[in-house]
């Protein structure tokens, strides 16, 4: 018997460079995705009202934290660091507080580099659905996985099929939604570049060190990243 379906909208972060492949996820019962959506489009509306950022602005956390590009209309806004790390931490702890959202991360320190690093990174992925597919069977539920892309990035699918048809509960290959399309995918993205930096600890981001524990540690379903 199925007792729920749950929605998991997964991005990644990492560097070959720091040798760190980091998966995060936002997910929701998918009787509580319209509570979800409206948190996150109430959030969009202070976006607007307080930064001037178009509520159809993709907000990617890499770019939009590290001050590139120009989401808000106003310049203001876009020349200054203080306002978007101000807007980034509004944008974590609505994510923290949007009713029926949960988040997690799976992380690991590899010493590959180049083609065994995405190697890696496919393996990593592969363990994060192996995971999934065992927490939902014992939930007697089912998964649908989302993520950023169009369908191109292959190395995703062999994970999905290689569960077990007689057992799985990862419906289908992972869905792949355009970021500027989605609230969700674009909230992942934040939770991934966020748990990224908290294990990171790069010099030039103290900033950043602790907000996942701030903002999404009391929703992280297994209390904070866990490493594969």
């Amino acid at each position: 018997m199925i007792n729920s379906t749950r929605l998991f909208y997964v991005d990644d972060s990492g560097a070959e460079s720091t040798g760190y492949v980091v998966y995060s996820w936002v997910e929701c019962d998918t009787t509580q995705w319209r509570a979800g959506a409206l948190a996150l489009a109430d959030l969009r509306a202070h976006l607007h009202a307080k930064y001037q950022i178009p509520v159809s602005a993709e907000l990617h956390a890499t770019q939009f934290i590290s001050g590139r590009g120009n989401p808000s209309q106003n310049p203001g806004v876009n020349l200054s660091k203080a306002a978007r790390h101000a807007a980034a931490e509004d944008a974590l702890s609505a994510l923290g507080r949007a009713p029926g959202l949960q988040v997690g991360t799976v992380f690991r320190r590899t010493l590959a580099r180049r083609r065994a690093y995405a190697v890696e990174r496919d393996v990593v992925y592969a363990e994060l659905v192996e995971c999934l597919d065992k927490r939902m069977r014992m939930a007697g539920g089912l998964a649908i996985i989302l993520m950023d892309g169009d369908g191109t990035a292959t190395g995703y699918y062999g994970a999905h099929r290689r569960l077990s048809m007689q057992s799985r509960q990862v419906i289908e290959d992972p869905l792949f939604v355009p970021a500027h399309r989605s609230a969700f995918v674009q909230a992942a993205d934040f939770a991934a570049w966020t748990a990224y930096q908290s294990l990171l600890r790069h010099g030039g981001k103290e900033f950043a060190w602790h907000w996942y524990e701030k903002y999404l540690g009391d929703r992280d379903v297994n209390g904070g990243p866990v490493e594969l």
